[in-house]
């Protein structure tokens, strides 16, 4: 009797086992499968990842696509356009939703863009728009203009007289735009003179050699304006080799909270702050209300925020916006 009893509690045990292990495997409970099923993808291609302002940007992209259970896959050309447009086509032939696309050649992104419509995927800019922007659904950057002009008002409102050095990114709309911007504003004002200027594709390394040459050159000039922070930091590396630092201006764009702190120890003019975290929030959110079938604003510009010694704070050097 005992025995018999043992046998059946063995049995029920075995059966319960059996039913469970049915139940999980049974698809219709397969939670991580429902997951998988509802998961969307979405692509990021920057003109590169050797700079703090992309690599913040690719961060709060991927923290609103992760928060809404998503997966962000992120790529960076290092500046090569070709591998760019091929990484633009195999995003598309993972099958991302979107793509947000830092263009290497604004000039150059016909292939890519065509590839994403023919592929029916949206396209949305980040920080610089292309050539034709009636190729992407939207665009979100600083305004780049106004952070230019902003820099070349700071110069006027503070000397009488300059002679400038550029540093430039012509492959680059938002750096075209902000050199744009300094130089129109300086147009015209007697005593500034723009005496040289240099491509360096925003890189700190491709900096210093260039102003190290255009100072050769110039020697009179007191003045640069570098398209973005990592270029200006390669321009104060040249400066600060030739002994020059101490009496130079140097402007950036970009508000990198390491240029912050020089400004605020003055070895640096100002800086024109831009706020990747609200650009890659804000990109992120454009995608998906893209995809809830909403429309989105074509074009979303910030408006920058001049840093100088008069208007920082220690505190405000320790992040960035």
């Amino acid at each position: 009797m005992l025995r018999e009893k043992r046998l059946l509690a063995i049995l029920t045990a075995v059966i319960f086992v059996c039913l469970a292990v049915g139940i999980l495997n049974s698809p219709q409970y397969d939670l991580s499968a429902k997951q998988e099923e509802h998961q969307k993808k979405f692509g990021a291609v920057y003109m590169t990842l050797n700079n703090p302002f992309y690599e913040i940007i690719d961060e709060e992209i991927r923290t609103e696509v992760e928060n809404h259970g998503d997966v962000l896959l992120s790529r960076d050309p290092a500046l090569s356009v070709e591998k760019q447009t091929e990484e633009v086509e195999d995003l598309i032939a993972e099958g991302v939703s979107v793509i947000f696309l830092n263009p290497v050649d604004f000039e150059r992104m016909g292939p890519a863009l065509e590839a994403a419509r023919a592929a029916r995927i949206p396209v949305i800019t980040i920080d610089t728009n292309v050539q034709d922007s009636s190729a992407v659904v939207s665009t979100i950057e600083t305004d780049n203009y106004a952070a230019g002009r902003a820099c070349a008002e700071h110069l006027l409102q503070t000397v009488g007289h300059a002679n400038i050095l550029l540093l430039k990114h012509s492959t680059a709309r938002s750096a075209v735009d902000r050199i744009t911007g300094f130089r129109q504003t300086i147009d015209g004002h007697p005593g500034f003179t723009i005496v040289d200027e240099a491509e360096c594709d925003g890189q700190l390394e491709r900096a210093m050699p260039a102003m190290q040459e255009m100072l050769e050159r110039h020697p009179e000039a007191d003045t640069v304006m570098a398209l973005n922070d990592p270029s200006a930091l390669g321009a104060m590396a040249a400066l600060e080799a030739r002994g020059r630092l101490h009496d130079f201006r140097v402007y950036g764009v970009d508000g990198v909270p390491e240029t912050k702190e020089l400004i605020l120890a003055g070895r640096m003019t100002a800086t024109a702050g831009q706020s990747p975290r609200r650009i890659g929030r804000l990109a992120a959110q454009q995608a998906y209300r893209l995809l809830d079938g909403e429309d989105v604003e074509q074009l979303i510009q910030l408006p920058p925020h001049l840093w100088t010694r008069a208007n920082l704070s220690p505190s405000q050097t320790k992040e960035w916006d």
